[in-house]
């Protein structure tokens, strides 16, 4: 359905884009992930036909972007970060107007547009002016102006940028519901969203593609181990140790930090462990600080590749990494992994492209991630 092959993107001396490729088949639903600047809003207009690539090139059910773009126009409804939609229309006024633009006759698009506006949960305010609208629901145009065509594919940039939790929310639903329908590609630095709906990624950084594959393979690639943390008033600490060892299932002991008289242990083994450990602690009288199953996340994955360093989770994001072990994230709203993606796991290092300027220093170093930082958004 959609072959990135090679695509470089220069503007001047600054190298935005460096050779990416990436493929998606029919019904796949990817998420396209990047730090400020990686080069994700780019890498979509270049697809979209926005903008042409300097090398490279991108195909869409086999026809070339750059040679045969208003054949792709015609398969790709896009909706960038910024929706530009004109104030002074009405709803169904912009729907109308696009669909004269988008070649629809009279009667389909009477039709097409009650059926759009139904969808995206606009049918009681078609008769708004669009500058009247909150920003959740101009998103919400946006999305209905993207889908007007019944487009095979769907680019979304960011779409719940600048929104408030609850617009977030009802935008994500909205976005669940159109990715079980057609190919999806999702750029978005919500974390939780892109987990939520899409069960591959391709990680940009610095123009490049640093890593790409499902979310169960990066996890198991580049997630780490998995491990309960626990923290207790123990006393003697090796002692405590030894007798954490000799639990089942229990592969080896990691002493932590002691936080004032709570001293920190890491357990590796299969399994979710906890429920020895407490009942080891109930019998010691061992006063439990934190007693937690900690699971790799794309969080840390993303962290790790952006920042090239070494994360470890902070104290209170233990929640977030629990999980059943060995279960991958799947597509919200169905019980197994969209069929038909083919995306292969590829770990590149985060070397800064030619001609960028600033390159960080990747080496190794350990970070405590606050899980609730935010990356930024944009490309």
């Amino acid at each position: 359905m959609i072959e990135v092959s090679h695509l470089t993107r220069r503007f001047g001396a600054h190298l935005a884009v460096d050779d990416v490729s990436f493929s998606m088949e029919a019904g796949a639903v990817c998420g396209l992930l990047g730090p400020n600047g990686a080069g994700k809003t780019t890498v979509m207009r270049m697809l979209t036909g926005y903008l042409p690539a300097t090398r490279g090139s991108v195909r869409v059910e086999g026809f070339d972007v750059l040679r045969q773009s208003m054949e792709v126009r015609r398969r790709i409804g896009y909706l960038p970060e910024n929706v530009p939609l004109y104030p002074e229309h009405r709803v169904e006024e912009m729907l109308r107007f696009q669909g004269r633009l988008h070649g629809l006759s009279r009667g389909e698009i009477k039709r097409r547009s009650g059926e759009v506006l139904e969808q995206v949960g606009l049918t009681e305010r078609r008769r708004s002016t669009v500058g009247a609208l909150s920003r959740g629901l101009r998103q919400r145009a946006g999305l209905a102006v993207a889908l007007l065509p019944r487009p095979k594919v769907l680019v979304l940039d960011e779409p719940t940028s600048g929104l408030d939790p609850i617009q977030r929310i009802e935008v994500r639903k909205l976005v669940e519901q159109l990715a079980s329908e057609r190919t999806v590609l999702l750029s978005s630095h919500i974390l939780a969203e892109v987990e939520a709906v899409c069960p591959r990624v391709v990680i940009l950084n610095r123009g490049r593609v640093a890593a790409q594959g499902s979310l169960g393979e990066l996890e198991g690639q580049l997630g780490g181990e998995r491990f309960v943390r626990f923290e207790a008033v123990v006393g003697d600490s090796e002692a405590a140790q030894s007798q954490l060892s000799a639990l089942p299932g229990v592969e080896r002991v990691e002493l932590g930090e002691k936080v004032g008289i709570h001293q920190g242990f890491r357990l590796f083994g299969p399994g979710d462990l906890r429920e020895d450990v407490g009942a080891l602690a109930m019998m010691r009288q061992w006063a439990v600080r934190e007693l937690s199953y900690q699971a790799p996340s794309l969080e840390r994955i993303f962290a790790s590749i952006a920042l090239g360093e070494s994360v470890e989770l902070a104290p209170g994001d233990a929640a977030r990494g629990q999980e059943t072990a060995g279960a991958e994230p799947t597509a919200a709203g169905s019980g197994d992994e969209t069929p038909g993606a083919t995306l292969q796991l590829e770990v590149n290092a985060p070397d800064a492209p030619d001609g960028a300027a600033g390159a960080a220093d990747t080496k190794p170093s350990t970070r405590t991630l606050n899980p609730f930082e935010n990356f930024g958004g944009g490309a």
